[in-house]
């Protein structure tokens, strides 16, 4: 047997053990197990309400777990810093907004120090480089309030690339763009942590989008979750289970469409239940 064979599989970048997360008397989710190492690629699926932008603010530092623990880079959320990046929501910006497409990029190399940028060759280079990588250059001297939506994301994804994170987060960046834009996107990030060995995790409404990236999908709902493969997933046995009634997953050449999956007010009606995991993730 080969050294690699034998070798003990990277320590995971982030950890959840028994995680829970309620407001109040509601459930969101808990009894959540999780390992994510470096290169993964984890599409957090789920509705509205279900806990999919809580999580990353759990991982970012900014939201506490009401039972269970985290940790990120061996160590409490809080203490990641630049070593996560992070795409928001898409969201327009006011029409007076004077930044530049390359001036928000620099944000992310140093606007989380105090005082002006520092005005260094090796800081221009750097913004450059990201703004050529994600293909901003052409608009790189635009006012961010006129880019497209598509635009916006890209040079919002080279910030996030500034300081060479391990960790990516993507708060359902493909929003709001169109078929063309959300390829890009999507394309971007893949990219970038194959050549990089960094771990994505990309929330989003719809799997479609990343289906052919994805090493394991995590679906949050009826206060519970599944998590494993894609094939193992999005299934009718094991969305119907975890959303306690039928839901029927339908396979159209390379696509997958969910029908049947009860709205948001339902599931936040029933959000007190367990849903199960898979591959070393199940809920005990």
């Amino acid at each position: 047997m080969s050294a690699e064979e034998t070798a003990a599989p990277a320590a995971p970048v982030f950890s959840l053990r028994r995680a829970a997360l309620a407001y109040g008397d509601r459930v969101v989710w808990r009894d959540l197990n999780l390992d994510v190492r470096a290169g993964e690629f984890l599409a957090v699926l789920g509705p509205n309400g279900s806990g999919k932008t809580s999580l990353l603010r759990v991982l970012l530092g900014r939201q506490q777990l009401t039972g269970g623990s985290a940790s990120v880079l061996g160590g409490s959320p809080c203490r990641s810093g630049t070593r996560i990046g992070y795409v928001p929501q898409h969201t327009s910006l006011p029409a007076h907004t004077a930044l530049r497409a390359r001036d928000l990029v620099r944000l992310g190399l140093d606007g989380h120090r105090w005082g002006p940028p520092r005005a260094s060759a090796a800081a221009r280079r750097r913004v450059e480089e990201l703004l050529a990588l994600v293909g901003a250059t052409p608009y790189a001297d635009a006012p961010v309030a006129r880019l497209s939506g598509g635009e916006l994301q890209c040079v919002r994804i080279a910030q996030a690339l500034a300081a060479d994170p391990r960790i990516l987060l993507c708060d359902e960046p493909l929003l709001s763009l169109d078929l063309n834009h959300q390829r890009s996107v999507t394309a971007l990030v893949d990219r970038w942590r194959r050549c990089a060995g960094t771990a994505v995790v990309f929330v989003t409404h719809e799997i479609n989008p990343v289906l052919g990236m994805a090493d394991r999908v995590l679906y949050l709902a009826h206060g519970g979750f599944r998590v494993g493969p894609p094939d193992e997933v999005m299934t009718s046995a094991a969305l119907s289970r975890l959303y306690g009634t039928r839901v029927d997953v339908v396979r159209v050449r390379d696509r997958i469409i969910v029908v049947g999956a009860p709205d948001e007010s339902t599931v936040h009606d029933r959000a007190a239940g367990h849903g199960e995991g898979s591959n070393g993730n199940a809920l005990s």
